[in-house]
């Protein structure tokens, strides 16, 4: 799969890039040519940026966004190593689990950055990147902005905790109208439904969402540090189990057979046939 012990990012490889100016740490997804599709090595290069951010006292607030036409529109199927083999369905399915589960460590150090995280949104912002966006402490998106969670549709689980954030975010009605039906929702309701702090104009984004990085940035940082662990605290009480199941349902449902249907049908622009099994 990858060589996770590997702390490098090849140059031609970047899935993120990261600037310091005014205190704000610019995190940026750089792949605009694939609308910043998601995949195994995105999920290493994240951690490893974790890493510089977390010890880095010049860093006050972090702003996270994604280059072109959207902000990230999920999983990037034609990514190398998407899949993953084993010599019976349980070694693979087994082999899923702790992969899932290794992404969501990953994912937890972003997540848990002693730094408020201000997501930057435009466009697609589907599956994996909706997820991504709602792990950031605050969210300003575009009016162009497209939120989904489709997973269900082509037979496997949300797998990065993006329906539990929701319904600590909206309630669980919506976290479930969302994951059960995957219907895409624009910018307006997702601010309606508390999933967005604010909504601008496309050619704002990138002013609105620095000027609250950069407001976050000029107050007192251990005030801001502690803050944000102790909404989190209490915001995410008995999330770490809940994701653990999640990775469970991920891995059963990625080695399922419904999910080769749901990513054949996808392909060939059919309507699924699922079965159970």
């Amino acid at each position: 799969m990858l060589d996770i012990l590997d702390h490098d990012i090849p140059h031609g490889q970047e899935r993120m890039t990261l600037r310091i100016e005014n205190g704000v740490g610019l995190l940026t997804l750089c792949r605009p040519e694939q609308l910043n599709g998601w995949s195994w090595e995105s999920s290493r290069q994240l951690g490893i940026m974790a890493d510089r951010l977390r010890f880095d006292d010049s860093v006050r607030a972090v702003l996270l966004r994604g280059e072109g036409r959207a902000f990230c529109a999920g999983i990037d199927v034609t990514a190398p190593g998407g899949d993953i083999t084993g010599r019976t369905s349980a070694e693979r399915t087994q082999r899923y689990y702790e992969g899932i589960r290794w992404v969501h460590e990953r994912f937890a150090a972003f997540a848990g950055l002693p730094q408020p995280v201000i997501a930057a949104v435009q466009g697609y912002c589907l599956g994996f990147g909706f997820e991504l966006a709602l792990m950031a402490d605050i969210r300003i998106a575009a009016d162009n902005a497209v939120f989904a969670l489709p997973e269900a549709g082509i037979g496997v689980a949300v797998d990065a905790g993006g329906d539990m954030r929701i319904a600590r975010e909206a309630g669980a009605g919506w976290a479930k109208y969302l994951a059960l039906t995957g219907r895409r929702i624009d910018a307006a309701a997702a601010e309606r439904i508390g999933l967005l702090q604010a909504v601008t104009p496309l050619a704002e984004l990138e002013r609105t969402a620095r000027s609250v990085a950069e407001e976050i940035a000029a107050n007192a940082p251990l005030a801001v540090r502690h803050i944000k662990r102790s909404v989190d605290a209490y915001a995410d009480a008995g999330l770490g189990e809940a994701l653990d199941r999640t990775a469970l349902a991920a891995a059963l449902t990625l080695t399922s057979q419904d999910a080769a249907e749901g990513y054949a049908a996808k392909a060939a622009r059919r309507p699924p046939h699922f079965e159970g099994t």
